[in-house]
């Protein structure tokens, strides 16, 4: 497939033993680009089933797709960002990572009440941020309808992990081993 091969692998970071997958070399190719939104907007247009009413995109590389996808079906875009980024008032959630803990933040009014949610993002490991992100919106009383992402990692467990927390994950490619 096209947009694997565009994804370049960067052994041993950031730590060793871990196989880095970086979209950076996917989204600075125009083709690849274009045929990771390509791809993604034909689902959410035709087939899928899964109706939403806004995109939220996961920081940083969540945005920039998030953000295209949001254009191409006429959707709005809601950031979910690190600690201390956002100006207005916010939910908050700290979640578990490997090395620590981390937190992201959302809009309080970031949508209605009863909202269906699209969660994008560029990756699927371990799965935690994209449940910080899911426990966000449901705090909101939005609902996902949906979590997407350009690349899983099945043998980390994070696709498993959102599965069994009822997600339904959607992802265009991925990538066997840690």
């Amino acid at each position: 497939m096209p947009i694997k091969s565009k994804i370049r692998t960067i052994p041993d970071h950031p730590k060793k033993g871990i196989m880095f997958r970086d979209i950076t070399t996917l989204i600075k190719d125009p083709v690849g680009f274009r045929l990771v939104i390509d791809n993604l907007t034909q689902r959410y247009l035709t087939g899928s089933g899964i109706d939403f009413d806004v995109i939220v995109g996961i920081e940083a590389r969540g945005f920039i797709i998030g953000g295209a996808l949001s254009y191409t079906l006429g959707k709005g875009f809601i950031p979910i960002r690190k600690i201390g980024k956002l100006p207005a008032e916010v939910v908050r959630h700290e979640y578990e990572l490997e090395y620590g803990t981390d937190t992201v933040e959302m809009h309080k009014d970031a949508f209605e009440e009863g909202a269906k949610v699209l969660v994008v993002d560029d990756l699927l490991a371990t799965g935690g941020t994209a449940l910080a992100a899911a426990a966000l919106i449901e705090k909101v009383g939005g609902k996902v309808a949906e979590m997407s992402f350009i690349v899983n990692l099945p043998d980390v467990g994070g696709e498993k992990k959102l599965k069994e927390k009822g997600y339904e994950v959607f992802c265009l490619t991925e990538f066997e081993g840690d």
